[in-house]
């Protein structure tokens, strides 16, 4: 008897807690930038469902802030900067100042750590990437927890292979497929538009759905002969959908390898949770030796299915609307 109470519990906590959009950005982005000497104007470049005046925004004593303009005189902008009151809506902040007559710099604020020092040089410091490592290890682990229509594909992939070794090989194939892919992305090597590619992961989901329904008929379907070549394949698409929640935030690209490095790592420590917790829900339901009907079986393959067809016509509408 396969474990339809764990699939429907786990979708059912993938789903109905939020919009049934997934990859939602928690990381905002305020850009300072130099307009005469000392003189800033100030802007929410990227700000997730969450309002600029809810944020308590601290500037360095000599500067005075009245958004969108800041003036700091002849020390110019440096010192430290906080941010407080981030709350569950945004995670992380990446804070770009933008000077006349210099290279542009980038520092990052989370709730953990929201004070940051601004130098007036551009040479990142052993603070710099420490809080670039905390930052985007935090941002990729939120990034795929609220990525509901990843964890939806990763789960049909647990039902169609099962545990040990063999799901092991899969999970590390799929790995390795979205994080080149996204590594690709990110540096520019490939390029997908947003709202189509949305639609490709939705139709992936699809897929694997059909695949589970085929494994309960009996039928070989194509994951359950090649599930590491399946997982591969769709962990490119997927890649590069993640690296749509870097692409807006204007990282400097002497910072993007090592701000890449953290989010993945972020990212498959989420992944690695994931998989952890359903299989420990699946160990729980083989110990309490439940018998269940036969029909349940049939319904996580097509509940896993309706969402993700829900999901693909939504995005698909999105695609039409934009021609």
């Amino acid at each position: 008897m396969r474990y339809w109470r764990v699939t429907l519990l786990v979708l059912a906590a993938l789903i109905l807690p939020r919009q049934l959009d997934a990859h939602e950005a928690t990381l905002g982005v305020l850009e300072f930038r130099e307009v005469r000497p000392g003189a800033f104007v100030g802007r929410w470049t990227m700000e997730p469902s969450i309002g600029a005046a809810r944020v308590d925004l601290r500037v360095p004593p000599h500067c005075f802030l009245r958004l969108p303009e800041m003036n700091c005189g002849e020390k110019g902008l440096v010192g430290p900067i906080t941010i407080t009151n981030l709350g569950a809506d945004m995670s992380a902040v990446l804070i770009k100042v933008i000077p006349i007559g210099g290279e542009p710099r980038s520092y990052t604020i989370s709730s953990a750590n929201p004070v940051v020092s601004l130098l007036g040089t551009s040479d990142p410091t052993l603070q710099t990437w420490v809080e670039l490592a905390r930052t985007y290890v935090n941002y990729g682990i939120d990034h795929i927890l609220l990525g509901a229509d990843h964890l939806l594909f990763v789960l049909g992939l647990i039902w169609i292979v099962g545990g040990g070794w063999r799901l092991v090989k899969t999970i590390t194939a799929f790995t390795v497929g979205h994080s080149a892919s996204l590594a690709a992305a990110a540096f520019g090597l490939i390029g997908v538009p947003e709202r189509p590619l949305n639609a490709c992961i939705a139709l992936s989901i699809v897929f694997v759905g059909v695949e589970i329904v085929k494994q309960q008929r009996g039928e070989a379907g194509l994951t359950a002969r090649y599930p590491w070549a399946v997982a591969f394949t769709f962990g490119l698409v997927h890649g590069i959908g993640f690296a749509s929640a870097l692409a807006g935030l204007g990282l400097e690209r002497r910072l993007l390898p090592a701000a890449l490095l953290f989010f993945n790592v972020g990212v498959e420590i989420g992944q690695l949770a994931f998989v952890l917790l359903v299989l420990a829900l699946i160990w729980a339901h083989r110990r309490l030796d439940a018998v269940l009907p036969r029909w349940g079986d049939a319904l996580p393959a097509y509940a896993i299915g309706s969402v993700s067809m829900f999901w693909f016509f939504g995005r698909l509408l999105r695609v039409l609307a934009a021609t």
